[in-house]
């Protein structure tokens, strides 16, 4: 399927309605921050992240040490934009069934017949934090799997939808590794973005010591519908994006391949495998929503740029010789958004 081809990249009509949604969209975004800064100490480039993914149907990874508020800012965002929120604390005895739900037997006490009732599991909610998920084997890990691909969950052979808007956020302690089941690579690829969160500024920290050492109980307000994310959602796909901003997606994405054409040097000494074909849908949709949250109709290379770090950071396995000389793919990541130029007039002919 060529570029101009891919419904991805397709143009779909303006409309006056789709227009005042994005610029309404935009406005949202900024109540939001105000709503979650109540509470939410700095990390303005975290919840803008957070907030791309919602909007692009995507799920993230969440990858920071502990004491960082990733449980609350998930949880704050899910009650500013009214969305149900369960939590999963991974651990090494969770079984699927303990995700999904489980079927039970109950009794009929007017015929005193039994039958099987599905009690539902936590993942049966619009937001899921999957908390330390690489501390749970992998035969739990993969229960997320149909339903982060599929939005249902199967058991005992009936196939159950699950509510929308769905998002699974699943965090990850990167300093602790005893213990624990590493994502496997075709895993982690089900997840749209990869977020570090790091530590905060000194001035935040103060703020953040005075503010959650007090006795005071701060309300969050609503600020959208789990409805009007829904119509969100669609209408971030509906944006135009031209051939151009495309190509540029599909060139990032094919520059971190060793064994393309158009990949550069460094990607052919430090790199092992690169990114998909879903990377590319990914960058695309990253940067309507990003456009979108910014109340921008306009999707540009720039959206793009803004957003390849976190698509494509979890998606290029680096080899020994990056890791022996400590290039990441964060690095690798850098370095290919400052070479990979956007296409020319002579690329479409």
């Amino acid at each position: 399927m060529s570029v101009g081809q891919n419904p991805l990249l397709q143009s779909g009509p303006e409309t006056e309605g789709d227009l005042a949604a994005i610029k309404k969209l935009g406005e949202s975004r900024e109540k939001l921050k105000s709503e979650i800064a109540k509470v939410i100490i700095g990390q303005e480039h975290i919840v803008d992240d957070l907030l791309t993914a919602i909007f692009s149907r995507g799920h993230c990874l969440m990858v920071g040490v502990p004491g960082l508020a990733k449980t609350l800012m998930v949880r704050t965002i899910s009650e500013a934009i009214d969305l149900g929120f369960n939590r999963i604390q991974f651990t090494p005895d969770l079984m699927p069934s303990d995700i999904t739900g489980t079927e039970i037997i109950e009794e009929d006490k007017s015929t005193g017949g039994r039958q099987f009732k599905f009690v539902k599991g936590p993942v049966f909610a619009n937001i899921l934090l999957a908390d330390e998920i690489n501390r749970t084997p992998p035969k739990t890990q993969a229960a997320l799997l149909q339903a982060m691909q599929e939005l249902q969950v199967t058991v005992s052979g009936q196939t159950y939808d699950l509510p929308r808007p769905f998002f699974v956020l699943a965090t990850q302690n990167p300093i602790e590794q005893e213990g624990t089941y590493p994502l496997p690579e075709a895993q982690l690829d089900r997840f749209m973005f990869d977020i570090r969160i790091g530590y905060p500024t000194p001035e935040e920290e103060l703020e953040i010591a005075k503010s959650t050492t007090t006795d005071v109980d701060i309300k969050v307000s609503k600020v959208l519908t789990g409805e009007e994310i829904s119509e969100l959602q669609q209408i971030v796909r509906r944006l135009p994006i031209s051939d151009h901003v495309g190509r540029f997606a599909v060139d990032l994405a094919r520059s971190t391949r060793p064994g393309d054409d158009i990949a550069p040097g460094f990607t052919k000494e430090y790199v092992n495998w690169g990114a998909g074909t879903r990377a590319v849908q990914y960058l695309v949709l990253g940067a309507k929503a990003r456009a979108a949250i910014e109340g921008e109709y306009n999707v540009t290379c720039d959206h793009v740029r803004a957003v390849a770090p976190l698509v494509l950071r979890h998606r290029i396995i680096a080899n020994f010789h990056a890791e022996a000389e400590s290039v990441t793919p964060d690095r690798i990541v850098e370095m290919l958004v400052d070479v990979v130029e956007e296409p020319k007039a002579e690329s479409y002919a």
